[in-house]
């Protein structure tokens, strides 16, 4: 491959040439990792948010876009179900996570919490926790340190007989403890302080030979490092608390996390380019993770209050564990940029001056060599400027970095992506549009004496249940008298959603949101003479995940009330009739052994949807692309194949653009069998399943766009430097095929004027004729390729004294 690639490579793996262990400390510039300073690019990758069977492919990809460091957290709730009884398979199976780390070479970063909010369930707590007499979460309070002392413990005794830490020659280089405490401890007074010191000294104590961070803990006590959590921490840190610490961000945020029923809001990546730029050259930012790189499934009931099954779908790598472009490419040209600075950044001096306006300024670092590095900032986020740096001017587009690692030439700008959106692509292979391919199973409306739990007053919904279920009936008599005409029954709640009945009939529905923790069901009913049965049945969609004194959050209805010829009667104090769950799901009617406990019925023999179980069987789709569950014509429940939940659906709760918040649901491929494989869908309202379909995921084309503005690739500036390759200084279409695709045909190539974008293209007035040919040329069957914006390579300038571009689509099979 020639010796230039070698050295290369040594040049951006610097931070990854050996992760055989060793020594971690740090100062005030960096992590030391066996002597030396780091400059590391993490991101979080969480395993129950995948399959191990993913998790090759996803490490492997995020090490190809210049990570460093795969970050996790540890979910206590996953680990120990129950007290003392510890699950690791599957999932679960932390071990076998990190040794795949290790073995593709990077380092990881274990936030073990154990309190993690991270949008999971609980905020990670097992909910028997609450069930601790005396308990208090999170503060100086003796059953919940004994408890989070022990899982703790356990954690890293696991980690340490498995030699998984640096200091034992394994990869684990950096730990967290607690997770944004300081957002919560005013509530908790002298005992939220008392509870930090502790927490720091219990974990330093565990001497597991890695520093532990405090992710938004400002008083973080010593050698515990305090780290920045957010999207702007170049503007909004405070920094290290003592000069001998590094500047951390444990989690630079990619995107927003997805509700249902809101929009997606996705974060440009110039964005998350010029905040990471502005962190390394303002804070001697060392060390900086992304929150997600890959964001996964919340599978099952994973996920907490509200929270999508598909979880920061934005990120690098999407929920199926394909590139993300531009996000990927770009940031990948960050890492190396950064990088070709790193002995300048790690040992130079810093300095900063001003380029014009307080909105211009540089941050020049100088080595004792003689090095220099330069980020130029541009923080208008208005108007293009003209900088002169060191005598020589500079175009900086608006709110953007350039970074100068000679102090002369620019490498890297942070607007200035030169990759474009894949085009990701969901073919229909199956679908499910006949009533024949379908049974249903309609779950029964309990009544009073169906119950098994009786109250009375109104219990809280999650204590009741004890998160085993999303679901909670809570019923009772009303003998009405027959002068009665028309009643109103109100109920106010504070779970999700709730389903009233009487006798067995529906009369109403209504949710909630995330901003809004309370609602009310005021339905008009009409009561027989005598005794009615009315069933309320209480939903939750997920658990809260924050906040201080979560053991005190309370769910489920809150009052009801019967309003008839001017009386008002209260029910709150009154004879109630519980009942955790649904039958279907205590007799596991999802699963093979369990469909076979009840008889279900042909499609349609129910005269109502609601609450109605679903299932059919199909075969796996041909091939290996990523598959997916087209739920658009259900409305709210849960999906399970060959007994594993894929997550929660809410199709029916539309965001305030007015579309599902999601319809396409993830299955693995590992969750499949060749043949008859069992989909079983819990429907709570009305959705019809006549109408979803499986498709296979894939990104059967890419297209580059770059012009004469854009920058050279950065790896092509250090071929060029070092071996004057003639066409290392152009900038590039650099195009990737999604793991074992290549590129088929070309769709589109012109080297000149062409027109439009990736979306919408055509030949302009100034056009190479034989754009085509060189583009086949330089990509056909390759699974990657990059073509230079070079006049010799397309045989000479079509039109002199015109800027040129080169716009290139092509089709990966």
């Amino acid at each position: 491959m020639g010796c230039w690639w070698w050295w290369w490579f040594a040049v951006l793996s610097s931070a990854v040439a050996s992760v055989c262990g060793g020594e971690v400390t740090y100062d005030g510039r960096s992590l030391i990792i066996n002597g030396q300073r780091k400059i590391l690019f993490s991101g979080s990758i969480h395993y129950p948010r995948s399959t191990p069977e993913m998790w090759p492919s996803l490490i492997s990809q995020a090490k190809q876009g210049g990570i460093d460091v795969i970050e996790t957290y540890v979910f206590w709730n996953q680990h120990e179900p129950k007290p003392g009884q510890y699950d690791f398979s599957g999932r679960r199976d932390i071990v076998r996570f990190i040794r795949e780390v290790q073995a593709q070479g990077l380092y990881a970063c274990l936030r073990i919490g154990p309190f993690i909010q991270a949008e999971w369930n609980y905020g990670g707590f097992p909910f028997w926790l609450h069930d601790v007499p005396g308990i208090v979460y999170r503060t100086d309070n003796e059953p919940f340190k004994f408890y989070m002392r022990n899982f703790t413990t356990k954690i890293v005794e696991i980690m340490k007989s498995e030699n998984l830490y640096a200091s034992q020659g394994g990869p684990i280089i950096l730990q967290q403890i607690e997770n944004e405490y300081k957002t919560v401890e005013a509530n908790f007074g002298e005992a939220g302080k008392r509870y930090v010191l502790w927490a720091a000294n219990m974990a330093v104590g565990l001497e597991t030979g890695v520093p532990w961070v405090m992710c938004k803990q400002d008083d973080a006590p010593d050698p515990v490092i305090n780290s920045c959590n957010g999207r702007l921490c170049g503007e909004t840190f405070a920094g290290p608390n003592s000069p001998n610490k590094p500047a951390i961000w444990t989690e630079n945020w990619t995107s927003s996390y997805p509700l249902f029923g809101e929009d997606a809001r996705p974060r440009p990546v110039e964005d998350i380019a010029f905040h990471v730029a502005l962190f390394v050259a303002k804070m001697n930012g060392s060390f900086i993770n992304y929150y997600m790189y890959h964001g996964g499934t919340n599978f099952g009931r994973t996920a907490s209050a509200y929270v999508q099954t598909a979880y920061y779908d934005e990120a690098p790598l999407d929920e199926y564990g394909l590139i993300q472009q531009p996000t990927w490419g770009h940031l990948k040209e960050l890492h190396a940029a950064v990088k070709l600075c790193s002995e300048t950044l790690l040992q130079g001096a810093q300095s900063n001056l001003s380029l014009g306006t307080k909105l211009q300024e540089a941050y020049v670092f100088r080595g004792q060599s003689g090095k220099c590095a330069a980020f130029l900032v541009n923080n208008d986020s208005r108007t293009d400027v003209t900088v002169v740096f060191q005598n020589t001017s500079y175009e900086l587009p608006r709110k953007s970095i350039s970074i100068l690692p000679d102090c002369k030439n620019e490498a890297f700008n942070t607007a200035k992506a030169s990759f474009r959106p894949g085009l990701i692509s969901i073919q229909t292979v199956t679908k499910f549009n006949s009533t024949e391919q379908w049974e249903e199973y309609k779950e029964s409306i309990l009544n009073f004496d169906d119950t098994s739990s009786r109250a009375n007053t109104l219990l809280e919904h999650m204590n009741t249940t004890k998160d085993a279920s999303d679901y909670l009936w809570y019923t009772f008599r009303y003998n009405n008298d027959p002068s009665n005409g028309q009643s109103v029954l109100s109920t106010n709640s504070r779970a999700h959603a709730l389903h009233a009945f009487i006798n067995g009939r529906h009369t109403g529905s209504q949710h909630g949101s995330s901003s809004n923790l309370s609602f009310s069901l005021d339905n008009t009913v009409s009561f027989r003479a005598g005794i009615n049965n009315v069933s309320l049945l209480s939903v939750m969609v997920g658990l809260p995940d924050s906040g201080a004194y979560l053991e005190r959050r309370v769910a489920g209805l809150r009052r009801v009330r019967i309003q008839s010829n001017g009386s008002l009667k209260d029910f709150t104090n009154n004879p109630w009739g519980y009942q955790v769950g649904l039958l279907g799901e205590k007799l596991q009617i999802y699963t093979d052994v369990g469909s076979q406990k009840v008889q279900w019925s042909k499609f349609g023999s129910s005269t109502s949807g609601l609450l109605t179980w679903y299932k059919t069987v199909f075969d796996a789709p041909a091939g290996n692309e990523p598959v997916a569950l087209n739920l658009v014509s259900m409305r709210k429940g849960e999906v399970w194949v060959n007994g594993q939940s894929i997550g929660r659906y809410w199709v029916s709760f539309l965001t305030p653009s007015g579309k599902p918040s999601q319809i396409w649901y993830h299955i693995p491929r590992s969750f499949l069998k060749p043949t008859g494989n069992l989909l079983v869908l819990l429907e709570e309202e009305t959705g019809h399943p006549v109408g979803i379909s499986i498709g296979k995921v894939s990104i059967p084309k890419i297209c580059g766009h770059v012009s004469e503005s854009h920058l050279p690739p950065v790896i092509s500036r250090v071929i060029y430097k070092k071996h004057e390759n003639h066409h290392g200084r152009r900038p590039k279409v650099q195009l990737r095929c999604p793991s074992n695709r290549n590129i088929s045909r070309i769709l589109f190539a012109s080297f000149g004027t062409p027109s439009g974008d990736c979306q919408s293209y055509a030949v302009g007035s100034c056009h190479s004729s034989n754009s085509r040919s060189n583009v086949e040329k330089a990509c056909l069957g390759k699974g990657m390729c990059s073509v230079p914006l070079s006049y010799k390579r397309f045989g000479g300038d079509p039109c002199p004294g015109t800027p040129k571009a080169l716009l290139v689509d092509v089709q990966c099979t």
